[in-house]
């Protein structure tokens, strides 16, 4: 059984419809892995829709420490921050070779007002917002494993596909990446996926990157937190 669906399924089908039916100006382009789609601080005015591949979004600090914001794969909308400025606030990169539908805001502003895709990006951005809203709660409530062990349920979640002996998530996710979406150290973060396998939260098996223990996963997090 597949996982959960994306939270911008809704919106991507109907954009990839509008697509098909070339009832708006769109183009198609393709990203090299390891590329950027745009830099923070660009200019630009389009929204884009993944077709295949996979894209993180980053931002830098003052100091210029970075941290992922967040990743999308096929059918995901990222991008959405150009429907109120046209100066991107982040950067996107490719984290595999992607192919990309590149949709103009000012054809898609101007379309919302059908009722199907203005409910449908409302959702997008209330759910999304909410995503946000708890990783500011983990970030404050939350020591740096017990947010690793957040992010990795968030992640079979989204990714991953739900198997007899647990979430599969089959696309590889770095130390790195991982670092960058808790808040800490690339080197903790292994030491932490050690004791997670240790304790039989997750592990690895041959043709998947990780194999997620959910309800295990979940218990410890509620045990760890006093809940």
């Amino acid at each position: 059984m597949e996982g959960s669906p994306s939270n911008s399924d809704r919106l991507s089908q109907i954009l990839q419809r509008i697509v098909k039916e070339e009832a708006w100006p769109t183009s198609q382009c393709t990203v090299r892995r390891n590329s950027h789609v745009y830099n923070c601080g660009d200019t630009g005015a389009d929204l884009y829709l993944v077709e295949s591949g996979r894209v993180k979004t980053v931002t830098n600090s003052l100091g210029g420490k970075k941290c992922l914001l967040s990743i999308y794969s096929t059918g995901d909308v990222f991008g959405e921050l150009a429907l109120l400025t046209n100066t991107r606030e982040e950067t996107a990169a490719a984290m595999t070779p992607l192919v990309l539908r590149r949709i103009p805001v000012a054809r898609f502003r101007a379309a919302l007002a059908h009722d199907d895709l203005l409910e449908a990006l409302l959702k997008l951005l209330t759910v999304r917002l909410a995503e946000q809203q708890q990783v500011i709660t983990n970030l404050v409530t939350m020591d740096s494993e017990r947010r690793l062990a957040a992010t990795l349920l968030t992640l079979a979640k989204k990714f991953g596909t739900r198997q007899p002996r647990g979430i599969c998530i089959e696309e590889r996710i770095t130390q790195e990446e991982l670092s960058g979406m808790v808040g800490t150290t690339r080197s903790r973060v292994g030491l932490f996926l050690k004791r997670f396998s240790e304790a039989g939260l997750i592990r690895r098996e041959s043709g998947a990157y990780l194999v997620v223990d959910e309800s295990n996963l979940m218990q410890y997090l509620s045990v760890d937190l006093g809940v």
